[in-house]
């Protein structure tokens, strides 16, 4: 299954030897075409693609498609095969729509047709209740997607981890604990070897890995506490894969193969932790809460307590939502509530800019990276092009106002983007 991928990379600041190798532990069998996970390879958010920078206005230029989604959702797109894949909710609190009852809450599975955005099929699942009468912003369906050449594999929360096979078959359905929140769950499943790896802190406040091919468990990290974020897989300088997650108060390495706690960072941020972490080089940076410590870095590996010797800074600048990028030495990353743009040193963690994005709004969908670019998705609707460097540039604002709200994040389609919000599908691609 997992093979040698040969990527042809252009960009001068994706060559060095870290961000292949992340790619690699990431992808498995993936090709350089899918998009295969949340924030695609390893978590990045970066993309060797080179999507267009303007779709908006009177004639929606550059609008390849839109579809009609059949439920609202908070997950974002992911691309394998033939598919874009997402996940949506019906039946209950659909934004637009009567209440309903919660006895008739779904969550569905639905495959789109890349090349013309038809819905190729749904899968649907009833909710197991009890579940939480009301979740806050996002919805019940906020979970993206991961995919490997045989299935697609869904988390639900309560409701369980799904794998389905690229027809729509249900091969296979784990039940990681019977928790619920009032801002429900939002981390995305992991693929790595053969594992699928859920933080399950909202359920069980575990960190959970199952057999891929059967779903049987394989381990369980317990003590998971107040973790909204996706799980990475980084390769420190011991050589050994570690999967990193942020937890209330500590960042954790965590043996791949076993669930072992390796070790533990200190974050000093006093918050539940949302945004994903992002690395480099052995390197792991994390956003995280609203006031006080708001980021920091920290250097894979070690053993037990490492804040002393392997804690490199933290910053009072930050995000309660979305992750950042990782990108020629500098991070990027927009403030979910002030709707600001930051670049930081990644080796210092001081300001490089700090940039309002006019009449930005609520960010809630992560940065994304492509061509040189930076892609800034508010909650209403507009999409931010910014040059990625040193100084701020903004190239263009486009607008998609019409379409209702944009939670899930930006994912590329070969050289096209894909968008949704809790109503439509977006495809963009350069006009002919």
């Amino acid at each position: 299954m997992w093979k040698a991928l040969s990527i042809s990379i252009r960009r001068p600041a994706m060559r060095h030897a870290g961000f292949l190798s992340l790619c690699l532990i990431a992808i498995g069998d993936a090709r350089a075409e899918d998009w295969a996970r949340f924030r695609g390879p390893n978590g990045s958010g970066i993309s060797v693609s080179e999507p267009p920078v303007q779709w908006s206005g009177p004639e929606n230029r550059n609008i390849v498609w839109k579809t009609a989604l059949p439920g609202a959702g908070a997950s974002s797109p992911i691309v394998w095969g033939e598919h874009v894949y997402l996940t949506a909710y019906t039946g209950y609190l659909e934004p637009g729509q009567p209440g309903g009852r919660l006895e008739d809450l779904k969550r569905h599975l639905i495959a789109v047709r890349r090349r013309d955005g038809a819905i190729a099929w749904k899968k649907s699942v009833d909710a197991e209740l009890p579940e939480e009468e009301r979740i806050r912003d996002h919805g019940y369906a906020a979970s993206t997607p991961a995919a490997d050449a045989e299935r697609v594999y869904v988390f639900y929360g309560k409701s369980g981890v799904l794998a389905y096979d690229h027809s729509g078959n249900l091969a296979w359905r784990a039940d990681v604990g019977s928790g619920t929140n009032g801002w429900g769950s939002g981390a995305s499943p992991v693929l790595f070897h053969d594992l699928v790896l859920i933080n399950a802190s909202v359920e069980s406040q575990s960190l959970v890995a199952l057999d891929r091919a059967t779903g049987a468990e394989r381990w369980r990290l317990r003590n998971v506490h107040e973790a909204w974020n996706t799980p990475i897989v980084t390769e420190p300088d011991s050589g050994k894969a570690e999967v990193i997650v942020a937890v209330k108060g500590q960042i954790l390495g965590v043996d791949p193969e076993t669930g072992t706690r390796r070790w533990s960072c200190k974050t000093d941020i006093g918050w539940y932790m949302v945004p994903s972490p992002v690395a480099s080089d052995g390197i792991v940076y994390c956003l995280g809460g609203r006031s006080g410590i708001a980021g920091l870095a920290v250097r894979a590996g070690g053993s037990g307590d490492v804040t002393a010797e392997r804690r490199l800074w933290t910053s009072t600048r930050g995000a309660n939502v979305s992750s950042p990028i990782h990108h020629d030495g500098r991070l990027y990353w927009a403030n979910e509530a002030r709707g600001i743009a930051y670049c930081a040193d990644a080796k210092t963690g001081d300001v490089v800019y700090e940039e309002k994005l006019e009449r930005a709004g609520q960010i809630y969908a992560s940065a994304f990276l492509a061509g040189g670019r930076l892609y800034y998705l508010t909650r209403d609707g507009r999409t931010f092009v910014v040059e990625a460097g040193p100084k701020f540039s903004l190239l263009a604002t486009n607008d998609l106002r019409d379409g209702g709200v944009f939670n899930g994040s930006p994912a590329p389609d070969g050289p096209r983007l894909l968008i949704r919000s809790d109503k439509f599908l977006y495809c963009m691609g350069e006009s002919r």
